[in-house]
């Protein structure tokens, strides 16, 4: 029984190291996640930032804030279909400039950050018409300044909501983290965490304890 201790100890310290290792468990980000319109009216969520993409004379393109996971098949979508009609049907087309739909869906007001209240329920939309190079970025800024950027290039606010913050990582309890962002931009530092390495001592020491154990035992 006693030669059996050790290895259970290290087995322990093994497991307490990887929940000391793991993330805590968040709900997602707070962020606006952008979007292209399909022909069906459904919404498809974007592969490239708005400042790359450079969509086609009769695009529609959707941007969403809300609490929701850094995923296609998770984020929260625009509430209002991608159609291309409804948008830029009573803007006439004009020689040297394109037409591209825009969709802003502000959200919901249990989604905003702390003392934001949500610019208007119902998702706004808008008919840019821009240079035909435009990218949606600049599309978007002709017809919903201000617009906020941080500095690795990820969309923080549209028509200047929300005031503050940009892409925070928030946890099931809804409080936000530290600053950390969707993976469509620039991560922070990447260095090993706080937890892992307090776990990672554990299993040392026990490792050391177990070795001085059964050292003893054979003299």
């Amino acid at each position: 029984m006693r030669r059996r201790l050790p290895a259970a100890a290290l087995a322990l310290g093994i497991v307490l190291a990887l929940l000391a290792a793991a993330p805590a468990l968040a709900a997602g980000y707070r962020y606006w996640s952008f979007w292209d319109g399909a022909a069906d009216g459904r919404w498809t969520y974007a592969t490239q930032g708005p400042a790359l993409a450079r969509p086609a004379d009769g695009s529609v393109q959707g941007f969403r804030f809300a609490v929701s996971k850094d995923a296609a098949t998770e984020a929260a979508k625009p509430r209002a279909a991608a159609d291309f009609e409804a948008v830029c049907g009573a803007t006439a087309p004009a020689e040297g400039r394109k037409r591209v739909a825009l969709v802003i869906d502000f959200g919901v007001q249990a989604d905003a950050p702390t003392g934001e209240v949500v610019p208007q329920e119902a998702p706004r939309t808008a008919c840019a018409q821009v240079a035909p190079e435009a990218t949606t970025a600049e599309a978007l800024a002709a017809v919903a300044k201000p617009l906020r950027y941080n500095s690795a290039a990820l969309l923080c606010a549209i028509s200047d909501y929300p005031r503050h913050g940009c892409g925070e990582q928030i946890a099931e309890t809804g409080a936000a983290q530290a600053s950390a962002e969707p993976s469509g931009s620039a991560p922070g530092g990447g260095g090993p965490s706080a937890g892992l390495l307090v776990g990672i001592a554990a299993v040392a020491a026990l490792a050391a304890a177990a070795v001085w154990q059964s050292r003893r035992r054979n003299r």
